[in-house]
């Protein structure tokens, strides 16, 4: 999958991604609004575990942002089972050189609407924390509304919060 879009590509991991995903990943301000699972501080070990995790999955549901020519994100599909099969969850990051440069609501429509063409999904979503306004922007700017808030629904770095519910339907 490659997606071209104006500001940024939507692409495959690849080996040679590794020392620029330290680089943007290994900032405390990206991971603040990311899950745990997600190293900070992010090391070269790392960077070299998601990757051959990531590599050869079918189906390949996790990608790398690229601006000027280097991974400067990611971007993925997290696809339910069971009675949710239909729906899935979007995850997006992109390193603090390419914000507010438009890049990531680019991706983040294009991701979505790649999701809804490859596979049978009716509903993609994604769960933004409150404090993290940037994110809601994003989402809104790509077309997805707002449906409520999941009060006092997750810990981060010790402080309790609530996450918002944004989703875009088919």
């Amino acid at each position: 999958m490659r997606l071209e879009l104006a500001r940024c590509v939507v692409r495959e991991w690849s080996g040679a991604d590794r020392d620029s995903l330290v680089r943007h990943a290994n900032n405390p301000r990206v991971a603040a609004n990311l899950r745990d699972v997600f190293p900070s501080p992010y090391a070269a070990s790392d960077a070299e575990a998601y990757l051959a995790f990531v590599s050869g999955r079918a189906p390949q549901t996790s990608f790398a942002i690229e601006v000027d020519g280097e991974a400067a994100g990611g971007i993925t599909l997290k696809l339910h089972g069971d009675v949710e099969r239909t729906s899935a969850e979007l995850g997006y990051w992109l390193g603090e050189p390419c914000w507010g440069r438009g890049v990531m609501t680019e991706a983040v429509r294009g991701f979505t609407d790649w999701g809804f063409q490859t596979f049978p999904l009716t509903r993609i979503f994604a769960l933004p924390y409150a404090p993290n306004v940037a994110s809601h922007r994003v989402l809104e700017k790509a077309g997805f509304v707002c449906e409520g808030r999941m009060r006092r629904s997750v810990i981060k770095l010790g402080q309790v919060l609530d996450q918002l519910v944004y989703a875009d339907v088919r």
